[in-house]
């Protein structure tokens, strides 16, 4: 560079107020798993944690966010209710299975049901991995439990 010259680096990529509030959630949460006793009492409280998130989400997505939670859990009872940066999640293992994502966590216009690299959901070279959700119909649920059931295997 010559004498008096400045390169200037712009900034294209960087994280949204939402995605910054997830990653400081994660934070915590990992936080709090390394403080607590027991197993049983972990698995106690992190069920707890996921029902108060619940309970914190506007009317709609609360209203999917309960029925998936019920769905999950009787669907794939191996799977452990937990947060995952800040979302509802179930986990086999310690390793997160799938999740609920509210619409209100990004300003979305719709919830969103996600499967991880864990889910046993092979269908060839490509298969779904989310699902949008604006409500859930008793034909929705019934679909939820089968990609759980199957998730966990």
């Amino acid at each position: 560079m010559a004498a008096g010259t400045r390169k200037t680096i712009r900034k294209t990529e960087t994280f949204t107020d939402g995605e910054r509030a997830a990653m400081k959630e994660r934070a915590q949460e990992v936080k709090a798993a390394a403080r607590r006793g027991s197993r049983a009492d972990k698995a106690a409280e992190d069920e707890a944690a996921v029902v108060a998130k619940i309970a914190e989400m506007e009317d709609a997505d609360r209203a999917m966010a309960e029925r998936i939670h019920a769905v999950v859990k009787a669907s794939a009872p191996g799977l452990a209710p937990k947060l995952w940066y800040g979302m509802p999640a179930y986990a086999k293992d310690g390793k997160v299975v799938c999740f609920f994502q509210s619409a209100q966590k990004f300003n979305a216009r719709y919830a969103t049901f996600g499967f991880n690299d864990k889910a046993n959901l092979d269908e060839g070279t490509m298969w779904p991995t989310a699902f949008a959700l604006t409500k859930l119909t008793a034909a929705d649920e019934a679909r939820i439990g089968e990609l759980v059931k199957r998730a966990a295997g």
